[in-house]
């Protein structure tokens, strides 16, 4: 991608708005702490307290806005915290340019460290480095800079203590974040109807996880419809992939397909209504066509093999799922089957239990208790998320993984503290004042990736120069006095926590009308303010941009790297799933679960380099987006087998395999060699491991799941080694050696 095109992307990407869903109670809650804290210190007749405490409401209103699982009062009250301490530290340095400055620089490379431990932390620093910046212009003793910090920590405490007061949906992140992986679910089972091997992106799946994990104190009081679904959504996916799998499930043609789409579509509407019944805390309602689909038929098409075991398993599961939703059943419509009431949750699972007693029952509920174990005790109750206090270790090992040369954080934390100094300085010499607007401009935009800092860039000044255009006009109609500036600034607090999601430039116009009459309260000119704050912050936006183009950190020639940790993992993953089915009684359902846990992660961080390539303004190195795009799909593919594999494992008690232990021998060197190849640029070549399964297939006469799954993986393998060798330059270095894909 050229420059400029990559500008032309970033600023169209900048400046679009969004629609999204709004929360204006919440709007309302959080705009009341600042009008809280604002309205007190106007009270005690002081101007300059009522700005800076203003600042610290504020910060810790938007905080909680972030999509974190963290309890709402803890995110208000650690942010607080943090921006007392930065802003009594920029306080003792403030009278010394030079001391303030290093203060700054180092201040700022820890906030930027900070998007190692994760975007809230990230965003949280941010938010110091701004507070710093900030409320240490206005003139104050040492002992005021106590009081300033107290009030600071104040408004965070206010917006913590309103969030117990007047809590608007509790547990709404953690019902949403469920109900999105049912929903996820249900949309993938409709997609398999039509499209027998169609994707899935587990990403729901991963953030379900990530709410699952509560606090000791949250998981006392976690509603339970919340305890059980996630578990049951992990299992249903590789069941509703291995019914619909034309190799491994029903034939791709006939009466038995017929009847794999009509168990699809019930699946579907019976994984809707439980995510709506989690979201909104209501009943389960099922219209009574699903539930007659998933009865076993008297007469018409049957399924065999493992198609039907799956059905079998799919059936239980969806029972299962209903009734941990502890909501009654409810008809959408009045039938003539005997009253539901909670009577409908017994009819939920009659169905899976019909199917017991015609013989799948020993199937079905052994797989499904098997499948369960992947995982024991995290599916069985909750994860447990640490304190705030235990998670310094973590933190710490988080940013001492990331401080190296190559890391895009740490070169992120180099450049954003490096524009905040030079701004500073700059905003000094400038005949200006308020010149920290310039550095905080720079740091508000910046971001780890190109894409984000451009775009983020643009919409900062256009929003700036819309919000002080309105302010201004404003001011120089009305001449607010102090109070009225006051309610002119609480408006725009709500604009801008009812709007926060709809686009970056729309909060900028209203951060910034913000601005101008908070500083209004302290009697600052509108004429004044207006010009220097488009000024500057044109100033501090250049500044990031240009930081950028001359210190980048270009993910794309990190994607062979991040491609080959994909590999390893998904190959780890395989490896797990084909040794458990050679030798059943040796099986640790544990591992395989922490293996599928780690494919998810390498996977979800290849797509974002791959997301954050294709916005460069970078020549590919090795692996052009065409091939990236064949070898990320034909990952994936890998990863859809090998989790069909593992709906199908057998049990404990079964005899081992020696032809899947034979294939799990020469898999594991084979993806060693393969993932080196692909960080060297090398060719792959899969022949042995493709002559392994030639003779187990021969011996087997394609009898079993475990064979026909190894033939589909080595599809998937060889698609990747053609993709790669398509690249030009991985052809260039010899991809003679790689095994064309059989036709």
């Amino acid at each position: 991608m050229t420059w400029s095109r990559a500008l032309k992307d970033a600023a169209r990407s900048g400046l679009t708005i969004e629609r999204t869903k709004l929360t204006p109670l919440i709007a309302v809650r959080g705009t009341a702490g600042v009008a809280l804290v604002i309205g007190l210190c106007l009270w005690r007749g002081n101007p300059a307290l009522a700005v800076s405490s203003a600042f610290g409401a504020f910060s810790s209103g938007i905080v909680t806005f972030q999509r974190s699982m963290r309890p709402r009062p803890v995110l208000a009250l650690a942010v607080a915290g943090a921006l007392a301490v930065s802003t009594f530290l920029g306080y003792l340095a403030a009278a010394h340019v030079a001391a303030f400055v290093v203060l700054l620089a180092g201040w700022t490379l820890l906030a930027g460290m900070a998007w190692a431990i994760g975007p809230v932390s990230g965003l949280a620093g941010t938010q110091t480095v701004a507070i710093m910046l900030v409320t240490v212009t206005l003139p104050t003793s040492v002992l005021g800079a106590l009081e300033h910090a107290a009030l600071i920590f104040f408004g965070g405490l206010v917006q913590a203590t309103l969030i117990v007061i007047f809590p608007v949906r509790p547990w709404g992140t953690q019902r949403d974040a469920l109900a999105d992986a049912l929903a996820a679910e249900a949309d993938y089972a409709r997609r398999l109807r039509h499209d027998p091997v169609a994707p899935f992106d587990p990403a729901p799946l991963m953030d379900a996880r990530l709410a699952a994990t509560v606090t000791a104190r949250q998981a006392r009081r976690r509603p339970v419809q919340l305890h059980g679904p996630r578990g049951l959504a992990e299992r249903v996916r590789p069941v509703l992939a291995s019914l619909a799998d034309p190799v491994v499930g029903a034939p791709l043609e006939g009466p038995e397909r017929d009847r794999t789409r009509d168990l699809l579509a019930a699946a579907a509407t019976v994984l809707d209504a439980v995510a709506h019944a989690v979201r909104h805390a209501r009943p389960v309602r099922l219209p009574p066509e699903a539930m007659a689909t998933l009865e076993v038929p008297a007469t018409g098409p049957m399924l065999n093999g493992p198609a039907r075991r799956s059905a079998y398993r799919l059936i239980s599961l969806l029972a299962d799922a209903v009734e941990l939703t502890d909501e009654p059943v409810q008809a959408t419509r009045p039938t003539t089957e005997a009253k539901r009431g909670r009577g409908g949750r017994e009819q939920g699972s009659r169905d899976g239990r019909e199917q017991g007693s015609r013989g799948g029952r020993e199937q079905g509920s052994r797989g499904g208790r098997e499948q369960g174990s992947q995982g024991g005790r995290e599916h069985g109750s909750h994860l447990l998320r640490p304190s705030v206090p235990r998670l310094v270790p973590a933190a710490l090992r988080s940013l001492h993984r990331e401080a190296r040369w190559s890391s895009h954080i740490f070169r992120h934390a180099l450049r954003v503290a490096a524009v905040a100094a030079v701004g500073y300085l700059l905003g000094t010499v400038l005949p200006f004042g308020h010149g920290y607007w310039a550095p905080l401009a720079s740091v508000m935009v910046m971001r780890p990736d190109f894409a984000q800092t451009y775009s983020r860039g643009v919409a900062r000044f256009c929003g700036t120069l819309v919000g002080v255009a309105v302010a201004g006009t404003v001011m120089a109609l009305v001449h607010p006095g102090a109070y009225v500036s006051a309610a002119l600034a609480v408006v725009c607090v709500w604009l801008m926590y009812l709007l926060m999601r709809t686009g970056f430039s729309v909060t900028s116009a209203c951060v910034s009308a913000y601005v101008v009459f908070l500083l209004g309260i302290a009697g600052a000119g509108w004429e004044q303010t207006v010009q220097e704050r488009v000024v500057l912050t044109l100033v501090g936006g250049l500044l990031a941009m240009l930081s950028y183009a001359l210190f980048p950190a270009w993910e794309t020639p990190r994607l062979r790297d991040r491609l080959a940790d994909w590999l390893d993992a998904n190959g780890r993953y395989a490896l797990a799933v084909w040794e458990a089915c050679a030798r059943p009684a040796a099986r640790r359902p544990r591992q395989v679960r922490e293996a599928l846990l780690d494919a998810r992660a390498a996977r979800a961080a290849w797509e974002k380099s791959e997301d954050r390539a294709e916005k460069e303004p970078v020549r590919h190195r090795g692996l052009s987006p065409g091939s990236a795009k064949a070898a990320g799909t034909a990952l994936a593919t890998m990863g859809r087998v090998t989790m069909i594999l593992e709906a199908h494992l057998p049990a404990k008690d079964s005899e081992p395999s020696a032809g899947a232990a034979a294939f799990a021998a020469e898999l594991r060197p084979g993806l060693e060699r393969a993932t080196k190849a692909v960080r060297e640029r090398g060719p792959l070549n899969w022949s042995a491991l493709r002559t392994v399964w030639e003779r187990w297939d021969a011996e087997t006469g394609s009898e079993g799941v475990a064979p026909r799954a190894a033939g589909l993986l080595l599809d998937a393998l060889d698609e990747l080694a053609e993709a790669l060798s398509g690249d030009p330059e991985a052809r260039e270095e010899g991809a003679q050696g790689t095994i064309p894909r059989p036709q």
